[in-house]
């Protein structure tokens, strides 16, 4: 059965996601004396509107709403005015409407860099997004992710998801096989797609991000209705960066995954390198970098796991100095010299997930933990033994991986992925 792409898409306005069920207005009022008033009208068809409190999401809670017809069709929509001291006070009064169908410095970039004066004129909130998806992709089906209501996960973006196919004529025009086209429409959206990123996008993976605990978010995303060969989760308490929806792990591309213990010391120069490569760091955090890495290796570079390893976590120069094998010496005296911008340093263990299995590696150095049970055909990797041991009391042969050193598991051949 063919697979097709799925592009999650967690659109944090509602209104890309609503092109022709929905009507916005926004009126501003700029007085002499600096003080001002902001209205703004948000208004959806009420069939549709019916449908998303059907699927638990009801983008008007706790609002005075009204009904109105617009062009013979029946709305169900809500309007708010306040007023305010001065101009700078809006960006403080847009997050204070909570109305969730745009974000507050979306609206006063545009207000107040751009000079709009209307949700129209907004063109890469209320438009942008799906049209780029028409031009590009046939669409096999779009919906809202299935999701549970529940009070530990609060906050959340409206998170659609799209089945398509890249047309086979924009393929041919660019140049470019479905994966690098993929990949290529990815950054265009999390670059220039005002309100919205993608945060899964293989054809035989999905990932699943929020803010909260990762019982709670397998909970909201009904995981228990889907199935899988390999699964990864992180639990992540951010230091660095903010902690928000685009931030959690795992961190995806196509169908590779990455979940990360740790910081990268060599963020900005690796960064730096792979930017060179059509790839844009736009999430917040450091765990981006290596996913891209790992996809330029393997995918575009054309390397085994083994090979990238020796690339991101390099032996020392002394140890490969050291080496009898000439052709081995060889090998690593050449990928070290190529790609010295590659070499992720610092504290780190990672799980990457692949199409076919998984591979755990910490870094060279083993500042950061990491372990691995087997009981019977499953395989766990886990910072600490406690986590193994919940999942699997029983489990057996459990070890800790030298640094730099990579433990690959792959599925059985007689499994159809």
């Amino acid at each position: 059965m063919k697979r097709f792409f799925a592009l999650i898409l967690a659109a944090l306005c509602l209104v890309p996601c609503l092109v022709g069920c929905a009507r916005e207005d926004m009126t501003i009022r700029l007085n002499k004396d600096g003080t001002g008033a902001l209205s703004v009208t948000v208004a959806i068809k009420e069939a549709y509107y019916e449908e998303l409190k059907d699927l638990g999401v009801d983008p008007f809670k706790d609002k005075d709403s009204f009904e109105a017809e617009y062009d013979g069709d029946k709305y169900i929509g809500v309007t708010e005015t306040k007023e305010y001291a001065s101009f700078e006070e809006m960006q403080t009064a847009l997050s204070e409407l909570e109305l969730p169908s745009f974000r507050a410095k979306q609206i006063f970039r545009w207000l107040h860099k751009n000079g709009v004066q209307s949700f129209d004129e907004m063109t890469n909130i209320s438009s942008g997004l799906k049209e780029l998806l028409k031009e590009r992709f046939e669409i096999i089906k779009s919906e809202i992710i299935p999701t549970r209501k529940i009070p530990q996960i609060t906050d959340e973006p409206v998170i659609w998801r799209y089945f398509v196919d890249p047309l086979k004529s924009v393929l041919i025009s660019m140049q470019v096989d479905a994966n690098e086209f993929v990949e290529r429409t990815v950054m265009k959206i999390n670059t220039e797609m005002s309100g919205a990123y993608v945060f899964s996008s293989g054809k035989n993976m999905g990932t699943f991000k929020a803010v909260g605990f990762p019982e709670d978010v397998g909970v909201f995303y009904k995981l228990d209705e889907y199935e899988g060969y390999s699964w990864t989760a992180h639990g992540r308490y951010p230091t660095n960066t903010p902690g928000w929806w685009g931030g959690a792990h795992p961190f995806t591309l196509l169908d590779y995954s990455i979940v990360h213990n740790g910081e990268i010391s060599s963020y900005d120069a690796n960064r730096r390198f792979i930017e060179m490569f059509g790839y844009k760091c736009t999430l917040q955090t450091d765990t981006e970098v290596i996913t891209y890495i790992m996809d330029y290796l393997l995918r575009k570079q054309g390397m085994t796991l083994e090979e990238a390893v020796s690339v991101i976590a390099a032996p020392f120069w002394s140890t490969i100095e050291n080496k009898t094998d000439l052709e081995d010496k060889k090998k690593h005296i050449y990928l070290r010299t190529l790609f010295p911008s590659l070499l992720i340093t610092g504290p780190f263990s990672i799980v990457f997930g692949f199409n076919g299995g998984l591979m755990a590696l910490n870094d060279r150095l083993k500042l950061r933990s990491m372990v691995v049970g087997q009981k019977a055909d499953k395989v766990y990797i886990a910072s600490e033994e406690a986590a193994i041991r919940i999942m699997e009391p029983d489990a057996e042969d459990i070890w800790a991986p030298a640094g730099g050193e990579p433990v690959i598991v792959k599925i059985k051949k007689d499994i159809d992925i």
